[in-house]
Order: C-alpha cells, then structure tokens, then sequence
C-alpha cells in the first residue's frame, strides 16, 4: 500500500479501479530492472506518465529521465537529435553536441510515438539497443551509454511491421515488457477521483473557490465515452470550473459542454448506466420513432408534390405559426394507451423534459426535423412540456 500510494502521489496515477490496480502492480514488477519496456495507449491516457512511474520507483530515479517525442521531430534532423553529431559534419553544424541517448547516459530514455520513428533511424536505435553503442552523426568514434529504454505508442506497432512501416526485429526488441494503459471509459469508476483532483489542482493553482461537482454530473461524467481520455477530462473539469463561475455543477449544466459526443451518439442510448431493458426500450422505441418520422416526411413529399419555402429567421424557442396550421398528418389523433403514437408522445415527452423544453436541441435528440418536431408537439399537446 506505501509503494500504491507513493506512486499516486508522485506521478499521478489515480484512481481505484482494478484495471488501476493492475497497472501500478505491473510498474512495481518491472521498475527494479533495466527491461526495455513498451506502452501502449489511445491518446491521452497517461502513458508518459507511466513511463516516470516506472523510472521514479527504478534504481535510475536519482538522474533525471530524458523524454523525446519521436512524432514531432522532422525526418532530416532526428539522428542529429538523438545520437548528437560532430562539429562540421553538415550545414548548420557550428559546435559538437550530445544527442539524448549520451544526455541520458546513466538514467532513464522515454521515446513517445515510437511509431513514427523512420525506417533508416529504426535500423541504428537496433543496433543501440542490442549494443548499448553508438556514434554522432559525422563521427568515427563508438561511445558506450548506459541507458534505461522506455517507449511508447498509439499505433498497433503488430499491423505496422505487416504493413512494412516498422522493424520487426526492433518491435521484438522493444516489445521485452508490454503495459497497456486502458482507455479512460474502460474504467469509469476512476472518474470521480481524477475530477476531485484535478479540481483541487486547478482552484488552487488559480485562488478559486469551487462548490465541487454533484453525484448526478458525476455520473453523467461516467457515463461518457471520452475519446479523449484522461487529458480530454482535466480540460473539461477546468473549463467548466471557469465557465460556470465555480458554482456547484450539476448534471443539467454538463450536457452543454458533451453536445459533440451527444451529437455523433444521437442514434444510440443516450444513457450508459441505465438496467439493460431500459436501454434496450429506449433503443427501440427511438427505432421506432425515426421510422415512423422517415415515412411521414415521404409521404408528405410525395401528396405534396413541392417542398414549401421558408425563410430563415433569428430562433426563437416558440412554436412558429406556419408549423401548425397545415400539414398536420391525419393518424392517431387521439392515440390508445399501447399504440405505437402513445409510445412516440412518450419519448417526445421525455426527450423535451431531458431538454428543459428546448425544441432545438430535442429534435437533435430525437433525429428529427424542427418542424416534425412541431408538428407532433402541436397533435399530442405537449406545447407546456
């Protein structure tokens, strides 16, 4: 427990999860060695921060690790960066000076976006690798390090050697120790931890007095996919935390700032945590609706024969006159308990409660037009939702 909590305090790495768990176990394994190790991970997810785990509980930790992203130095001078080069030995080359392999000589070397790395520069890290040796760029004289390989990637480094865009012998090489960091929405009980702390980092770094989060927006927050990881939530914690004046935020005031996933995810379960046969009927009965909304609109066209025109004007959460004096389609006026309009007057019921009555943002929900929208708001009566 002193070695979890030393590690939490140091670098991070929170939460209570058994995925979390498992992580810090496995730094606590293969730190003590000099085992290359290879960390795999969407973006975002704290790879990095794995990676001064493992170099802060190694026998290292009194030098500091060297860190190099791999991904964001051009082709033409990465040799240059990483084994250093001699004075002359190209245009621009006024000094010597040591590449991050020799500034890491005794510690710890964390390469980022492995995968990036070019063909030709992979063929000298081998050789790096299986002899601790190397020479600068321009030199003639082979210099020995003593260094500690940490890498990472978010690429499938297996499907990169089938496509010939990495070694296979370096992927061997590299690949001693496998950690994989899990995605963020594979562990969504570490959530309220990582918002506590991030909360309390930012209101302190900043002299901010926050009233904190709800249990509800706590799981609104679990419930969300985050594409982004564990970056993409510290930066929401911390824009909120501005935005909203550091007032106590609930779930109503979350939505606003996860529209983007809502958006792309309008055709699903718009809950996560729900039992498994409230998901499945909501699934359903949205499956339904968008039917139902698909065949109206066509046969709407096709009696019709022409689209009306319609100006556009500033919005206005009101319902337009022009929405509900004609058009109006002649099917389950007065909708039985059971019948499948029952159902849609309940989903569009709900839908516009989870909304607070915003139209806009209900039809979003819903996958309809505004104007279906009005038009069954107006026939079920539910202008007072």
């Amino acid at each position: 427990m002193e070695n979890w909590q030393k590690i939490q305090d140091k670098v991070g790495i929170l939460g209570n999860s058994a995925q979390t768990r498992q992580l810090i176990e496995t730094i606590e394994q293969v730190a003590p060695t000099d085992i290359s190790i290879l960390i795999t991970g969407e973006s975002g997810t704290g790879k990095e921060l794995v990676a001064r785990a493992i170099h802060l509980r190694s026998k290292r930790s009194e030098k500091s690790m060297v860190t190099v992203n791999c991904g964001a130095i051009p082709e033409g001078i990465i040799e240059s960066e990483l084994f250093g080069h001699e004075k002359g030995s190209f245009t621009g080359a006024t000094g010597t000076r040591k590449g991050y392999f020799e500034l890491a000589d005794g510690s710890s070397i964390f390469l980022d976006e492995i995968g990036d790395l070019p063909l030709p520069t992979q063929v000298k890290l081998l050789r790096v690798l299986e002899t601790r040796e190397f020479m600068r760029v321009g030199g003639q004289q082979t210099r020995k390090i003593d260094v500690r390989f940490i890498t990472a990637t978010n690429k499938n480094l297996q499907r990169e050697v089938e496509r010939g865009n990495f070694r296979q012998d370096l992927y061997y090489r590299l690949n001693a120790v496998h950690i994989h960091v899990p995605a963020l929405r594979e562990r969504p009980e570490d959530i309220p931890v990582l918002v506590l702390k991030f909360a309390q980092d930012f209101c302190r770094e900043n002299h901010i007095e926050f009233q904190g989060f709800t249990d509800r927006a706590l799981s609104l927050l679990k419930s969300y996919s985050w594409p982004g990881n564990v970056r993409e939530l510290r930066n929401l914690v911390e824009k909120v935390i501005v935005l909203e004046k550091a007032k106590r935020i609930d779930e109503p005031q979350l939505h606003k700032y996860l529209t983007t996933q809502k958006e792309e995810q309008k055709n699903l379960p718009t809950v996560l945590n729900k039992p498994r046969e409230d998901v499945e009927r909501e699934f359903l009965l949205r499956a339904l609706l968008e039917i139902k909304s698909e065949i109206s609109q066509l046969r709407e066209l096709l009696m019709s024969g022409h689209m009306p025109r319609y100006r556009l004007q500033p919005w206005q959460d009101v319902m337009p006159v022009e929405y509900t004096e004609n058009g109006e389609e002649a099917i389950d006026e007065h909708p039985d308990e059971g019948s499948m309009a029952e159902m849609e007057k309940n989903l569009i019921q709900e839908t516009l409660i989870k909304t607070n009555g915003n139209k806009r943002k209900a039809a979003r929900a819903l996958g309809l037009s505004e104007r279906t929208l009005y038009r069954k708001i107006n026939r079920y009566g539910l202008r007072n939702v």
